[in-house]
């Protein structure tokens, strides 16, 4: 995942790296099982009672291509039963635009299909799902015992240069739109590209920003440039989210992730900053190893001609990979380390949670595999001695909090 590395789709979906086991340290105390099990319990009964928002889970594409029951898909990160177990209210659902739409056309119709995807998870699985287009929704649909399918369109090819398709978008339900992803478009630059036409936000990505924002729908500078952020900035009256980056701090030089600098503005701005969870955005050495195989496996898939994941000579590629390069996981510890640097750096009102599940195939840290995980996590977050109110923060009411202010700033109304 390096700066020009090969786009989403043909990142790898299927890695199973070898997991690498942390030794204990001899000299730790053992932990009290009655303690444990009353930590386990309060965050469980925390996890259920709290609204989670996931800023950024990839299920719409996967399903498009395969349709497969929502409720129970054991081969996925998310599903409806998963979701349940975890206490995961509002999964933002990604309407993903591979970057080779931006040259082969058909961005908006693949947008249109993802959407009605989307819509199909809650006509046939009512009992679990429900549509939301407002924070008002996902408070109604979680008192109701519904999982809210909120939208974000991840890479604003899908406007195909046209600020009319905007309206079109957010009549059909998205609230949030990625700039732009692994390649630039004619909105923004991307961070993971060396090319770098516009120098941030095209003069059409600064419109763009200024109709989402009468619109109401949010700006996600998740993938963008440095100097595209710092636009976004500039031209933006309502605060923005990252809703699937973590703190660069960690991974040092890659620019996916987000500066000190950059998170700190982004605060100032109102805006919140909403963890990802793959190991890759978590710790260097997965960022170095993830790199390195994704360039390893792109490089296989152009010498060989091979355009499909599920090519028998790519997946013995890919098991040969994974037995001569371990993979080494990150932790929930980790995860926590990216919200205590952002909590440092801002205050407990800026940081959220956006998993990536179904987006990065088994890239994630050990304990958090899945949307079941989350109380692993408010766990932790217990454990380091975050406030129950703070956790509810973290995990969704600072997202439903910018939400409504981008709501208010459409509507003409002064921030709450």
């Amino acid at each position: 995942m390096t700066a020009g590395r090969v786009s989403k789709q043909r990142r790898v979906r299927h890695l199973a790296w070898a997991l690498a086991l942390a030794l204990p340290a001899a000299a730790a105390a053992a932990p009290d099982p009655a303690d444990e099990a009353a930590l386990q319990a309060r965050a469980l009964r925390l996890a259920q009672d709290a609204i989670i928002v996931d800023g950024h889970i990839d299920a719409p594409l996967h399903l498009q291509q395969k349709w497969t029951d929502p409720r129970a898909m054991p081969e996925r990160q998310f599903d409806g039963q998963r979701a349940r177990a975890g206490g995961l209210d509002a999964p933002f659902m990604s309407i993903y635009i591979p970057a080779r739409y931006q040259k082969e056309g058909g961005a908006k119709a693949l947008a249109d299909a993802l959407i009605d995807t989307v819509e199909r998870m809650a006509r046939e699985a009512p009992e679990f799902f429900a549509l939301a287009r407002s924070p008002a929704d996902v408070r109604r649909n979680h008192a109701a015992g519904k999982i809210s399918l909120p939208m974000g369109m991840e890479n604003g090819a899908g406007l195909e240069g046209e600020l009319a398709n905007l309206d079109h978008f957010h009549a059909r339900g998205i609230r949030y739109i990625t700039l732009t992803h692994a390649e630039p478009n004619r909105i923004s630059d991307s961070s993971y590209s060396q090319e770098r036409p516009h120098g941030g936000l095209s003069d059409f990505g600064r419109a763009v920003v200024a109709r989402m924002n009468a619109l109401g729908i949010m700006v996600d500078v998740s993938h963008i440039s440095d100097a595209a952020f710092f636009d976004v900035l500039e031209v933006s009256a309502a605060p923005v989210v990252a809703t699937h980056s973590s703190a660069r701090h960690f991974t040092p030089g890659w620019e996916r992730n987000m500066s000190d600098e950059m998170i700190r503005a982004l605060a100032a701005h109102g805006g919140l900053i909403m963890v990802n969870f793959g190991s890759g955005f978590l710790t260097e050495p997965a960022q170095k190893a993830y790199s390195a195989a994704t360039a390893a496996i792109g490089a296989f898939m152009k010498a060989e001609g091979i355009g499909r994941f599920d090519d028998p000579r790519l997946q013995s590629y890919i098991a040969d990979y994974q037995r001569e390069h371990p993979f080494p996981y990150a932790t929930i510890d980790d995860v926590i380390a990216h919200i205590d640097h952002i909590v440092a750096l801002t205050g407990i009102d800026h940081v959220g949670l956006g998993s990536d599940f179904d987006g990065l195939g088994d890239t994630l840290p050990v304990g958090l595999k899945s949307a079941a995980d989350y109380p692993a996590l408010v766990a932790a977050l217990l454990e380091r001695g975050y406030t129950e109110a703070q956790v509810r923060k973290i995990l969704g009411e600072n997202l439903l909090r910018l939400w409504s202010q981008v709501e208010n700033a459409a509507a003409g109304e002064a921030p709450s």
